[in-house]
């Protein structure tokens, strides 16, 4: 009889630290599945002070702030147009995810800043997103209003001058999700595998 409890408590305790890994490894998601966790949980940190105000430019010339995207859920990526690598791979996986999603992804309201105010006019956020899925939606703006953007968001980013005289732009590669209220409610990570990603993004508009 001992040593059935001690196999059931050492079972229970193997569930415990597979849960807290998996949260730790989904941006503040936990996402079950199996006999021994029936449902899909979100444990979105929403208390978090991540987003918040902004203003800005949309990549059609239309200002906007934080306030404009209420009422649905956001994912939103900072990056810059010049980017080599990491924000076309991002902005690829966004399109993938929103074709994935199928009309679901229209629930969801996709946003690309900016964090290169001397580059990125919304005319060159325009022509950019082009090769990615319509959906997605450019913001830029002045170098005060891109700050208090980052800001809102923890956004890390830094000009980075190269050899030569031209420069480049360190930043933070995750996206961030906001529920229709705009609280934080996780991250996809860089390179995140789609099936843990689109479990995110189904959670985020109250799919089962």
């Amino acid at each position: 009889m001992k040593l059935l409890r001690l196999m059931r408590w050492l079972a229970w305790g193997a569930v415990a630290v597979v849960g807290f890994a998996l949260l730790a490894t989904t941006g503040g998601w936990l996402v079950t599945d199996g006999p021994l966790a029936p449902e899909r949980v979100a444990t979105g940190p929403s208390s978090l002070a991540i987003g918040g105000p902004f203003r800005l430019t949309d990549h059609r010339g239309r200002p906007v702030t934080e306030q404009d995207f209420r009422g649905r859920p956001v994912a939103i990526f900072f990056g810059f147009t010049s980017c080599p690598d990491v924000c076309p791979t991002t902005l690829n996986e966004m399109t993938s995810f929103i074709e994935a999603m199928g009309a679901d992804a229209d629930r969801i309201q996709w946003l690309f800043v900016s964090v290169d105010s001397e580059r990125d006019t919304p005319q060159a956020m325009a022509n950019y997103l082009e090769a990615f899925d319509r959906r997605i939606t450019g913001l830029s703006g002045t170098e005060p209003q891109i700050a208090e953007a980052a800001r809102s968001f923890r956004v890390y980013y830094q000009r980075v001058p190269l050899e030569g005289g031209g420069y480049t732009m360190d930043h933070s590669a995750s996206i961030f999700l906001l529920d229709a209220e705009g609280r934080f409610a996780g991250t996809v990570d860089y390179k995140e595998s789609e099936r843990v990603a689109l479990e995110k993004l189904r959670l985020l508009v109250g799919q089962n």
